[in-house]
């Protein structure tokens, strides 16, 4: 094992002690002692600021410490005191800052002045806010539109959103991305075709009516800690939950709630998974389909005795179509191969199906570990197909619940950042603003990327995010993007993006979302909605890290009045003076989903956007839920098959939020020091020649003329499925194809990615 690397299992619960004790070396290292108070009184609470964390729901009546310790991580790293001011870029040349890791980059603190990249020196210097619009506005000018990029991170605030998406189609382009694009892309494509909404069903009180939780690929100790607080309950009262997840996860296994101080003080965790299935990656198709195939065995036995249906027949016969070819699917697929694809027992997938057919209510979570896979639409479509054999749609305690990452990151398509032109109101636009947008589909992230590395794409701009350490192919994108024109970088804290410079780059430095947004109407507030479509209010309560930042409403409209020609009807300075204007103008674009947004704003639990499927109203070509039948067994069927092939999940640890990198102590995982590990299978790793503990190279398993090869990384035993490997995002993303994505949304296959490893 190298010197930096310890392995030490984690034997103790989620949350507990062991979260209190991050939060307290977290706190210390950040140096943000000033933001504690402010946890308690302000994160996630009605006249408070929403976390910039995750995008979990934040509850009417919230805990008195309505936090977890990522979100507490994300509000030290935010409020920290540290600073990169311009006398840091001065010491330090561009090349240099390419040497840094994430880490060390972002943790230098927030960004305090606009910047300009000086190619002569290779360093960043300072430049005033109206030299920066003023080029910036020259550099779009001097561009067809569909040549230009507007990026957009899911952090930004439903104003500044509403403000980007209309910035970019004044300017003439659909080219409107989001990082959903890479994570949940795959949810807005493949739920309209099942139940007719791009997003989940249930409300944060189905939980409490609920009798089952069915979760796929989604790490909750890591990636929703505050779910847990629901899910406890629910174990309180003996209801199931079931996990298919490939790696265990001590969040699903056990957890001592920190807001229960006889919990705290007896560590006696409550026991959240009842049962906990570890199918192979790219397995999950396979297991639903044996879920499947044994309800039916069921429902057949209770049919030919007289007893009670399994099958919510009469759900089936009013509420849904395509059933009948769907059975029939399920009926000829062979146990023999759903065993060997899924990697699981056919008695396990029996037992699964008992528990859920005999449970009343069920909810089925998912996150990434279902979205990000060749057929990743087909596993999200599959999962629906369970939930409509027994009517788990559309009532109490019963409903679909897609986990998103980024605190705003489904509220951006909720008001426009989309680049598919028919997702958006764009002929009420025309009308409220006096312009001809363009009709023409945007691209998505994949096809920006295509676009980059085929010299199309001429220019970037980017509302917060870490573009290039997000993205696959990264090689190939590093070298495309020094060719790009210009980029420029809305944004908080230094990182690698910001350091592979186009022939202009700029970085803009905005306030976060805690820090008090100061404008002429006086302190303002901004709006963002969860992943239960619930919109919320955020005020901010801190200083602002400089008095030379700008807030995101504020730098969209001082690049749009420099680029863009007068029009009397987008009233951009009177919007930054007093953002009610904003959500005025959001409610007139999207009158369905934000009716009385401002009279609404302190809504507890935030005010639910309406969602058809709740009421089983099915927005579908056919009218009806749709039973939809998987193209194959296994998610990522004919990528990269044979005998030396394994197939690689990239994963967050403990310590980072997406790109964001805390530390590196994954302590959930009990590895600590180092994020170049690779966790394997014991019996595939004596299988491939590696010693315990030994140095590996990854390499991508793929006959397209690209050599992708990752070297350094320590092999690590773990309880994982044959076949199946583990290893961190985003350092993996070198080794994805930009080619290997869902069929259908293009989202990156970033959990099933086939791979050879060799000792190193």
């Amino acid at each position: 094992m190298t010197s930096n690397t310890r392995d030490k299992p984690y034997r103790q619960p989620t949350g507990g002690w062991g979260s209190i004790k991050s939060l307290g070396k977290h706190i210390t290292r950040q140096r943000a002692f000033a933001s504690g108070p402010g946890l308690f009184r302000d994160h996630n609470k009605t006249g408070g600021y929403m976390c910039t964390s995750c995008a979990w729901a934040k509850p009417g009546k919230p805990h008195a410490a309505e936090f977890c310790e990522n979100g507490a991580k994300a509000t030290f790293w935010d409020l920290t005191p540290k600073r990169t001011p311009p006398e840091f870029f001065a010491a330090h040349t561009v090349t240099e800052l390419l040497t840094w890791s994430d880490y060390d980059l972002e943790n230098q603190g927030r960004l305090t002045h606009p910047m300009r990249h000086d190619a002569a020196s290779d360093t960043y210097v300072p430049v005033s806010w109206s030299d920066a619009f003023a080029e910036i506005a020259a550099g779009l000018k001097a561009h067809e539109p569909d040549d230009v990029v507007f990026y957009a991170s899911g952090r930004a605030s439903l104003e500044a959103s509403y403000m980007y998406q209309l910035l970019a189609r004044l300017y003439g382009t659909n080219n409107l991305p989001d990082s959903s694009n890479m994570c949940h892309e795959t949810t807005s494509v493949a739920l309209p075709e099942s139940i007719g909404t791009p997003v989940g069903t249930i409300l944060l009180e189905d939980f409490a009516r609920s009798d089952c939780v069915l979760s796929f690929g989604q790490n909750v100790g890591t990636n929703s800690p505050r779910l847990l607080h629901e899910l406890q309950k629910l174990r309180e009262r003996d209801a199931q939950v079931m996990v298919f997840n490939s790696l265990r996860e001590r969040g699903w296994e056990e957890f001592v709630n920190p807001q229960y101080p006889g919990q705290m003080l007896t560590n006696r965790p409550t026991r959240i998974a009842t049962q906990y299935y570890q199918p192979r990656a790219g397995g999950d198709i396979a297991a639903m389909m044996g879920i499947a195939k044994a309800l039916l065995a069921w429902d057949d036995e209770a049919r030919a005795s007289g007893a009670e249906r399994i099958l919510d027949v009469d759900f089936i016969a009013g509420h849904t179509h395509g059933f009948d070819a769907f059975e029939r699917q399920v009926r000829a697929a062979d146990w023999a191969g759903i065993v060997a694809i899924s990697g699981l027992p056919r008695p396990a997938l029996e037992a699964a199906a008992r528990t859920y057919g005999a449970a009343r209510s069920v909810i089925a979570v998912y996150g990434m570990g279902l979205t990000q896979h060749r057929l990743g639409s087909d596993n999200v479509q599959m999962l629906i197909n369970l939930l409509l054999m027994r009517g788990n749609m559309g009532r109490p305690g019963a409903g679909i619940c897609p986990v998103r990452g980024h605190s705003n990151v489904q509220g951006q398509r909720t008001v426009g950042i989309a680049e598919k032109a028919d997702l958006v109101p764009l002929d009420r636009l025309a009308a409220q603003y006096g312009f001809q947008p363009s009709r023409k589909d945007g691209m998505n992230t994949v096809e920006v990327c295509e676009a980059m590395i085929d010299g199309r794409a001429r220019a970037f701009l980017g509302l917060g995010g870490n573009f290039l350490r997000a993205v696959p192919e990264r090689e190939l994108m590093e070298q495309a993007w020094a060719k790009l024109d210009m980029s420029v970088q809305i944004a908080t804290k230094l990182n690698r993006t910001h350091l592979v410079t186009a022939r202009t780059s700029f970085l803009l430095p905005t306030l976060v979302r805690s820090e008090i947004d100061e404008q002429l109407s006086g302190p303002q507030i901004v709006t963002v909605e969860d992943s239960t479509t619930c919109i919320h209010a955020s005020r901010g309560k801190f200083r602002a890290a400089s008095p030379d930042l700008l807030s995101e409403p504020a730098i969209v409209a001082g690049i749009a009045k420099a680029a863009l020609p007068d029009n009397p009807a987008v009233p951009w300075d009177a919007w930054v003076a007093d953002y009610a204007l904003i959500r005025d103008a959001i409610e007139a674009s999207f009158p369905e989903d934000f009716r009385d947004f401002n009279g609404r704003l302190d809504q507890p639990g935030g005010f639910p956007r309406p969602v058809a499927a709740r009421q089983r109203k099915w927005e579908t070509d056919s009218g009806k839920a749709n039973f939809l039948c998987p193209r194959a067994l296994s998610a990522d069927a004919g990528a990269g098959e044979g005998a030396d092939i394994l197939r690689l999940i990239t994963l967050r640890s403990n310590d980072q939020f997406n790109t964001t990198i805390y530390g590196y102590d994954d302590r959930l995982r009990g590895i600590h020091g180092s994020r170049m590990i690779v966790m394997i299978n014991t019996d595939d790793r004596i299988r491939h020649g590696i010693a315990k503990d030994g140095m590996v190279r990854l390499t991508t398993a793929a006959q397209d003329g690209v050599f992708r090869s990752l070297g350094g990384f320590q092999a690590i035993d773990r309880d994982l499925p044959p076949g199946t490997l583990a290893a961190y995002y985003p350092e993996c993303n070198a080794l994805i194809p930009l080619w290997y994505h869902d069929e259908k949304s293009k989202t990156p296959a970033a959990k099933s990615v086939p791979v050879r490893i060799a000792a190193d």
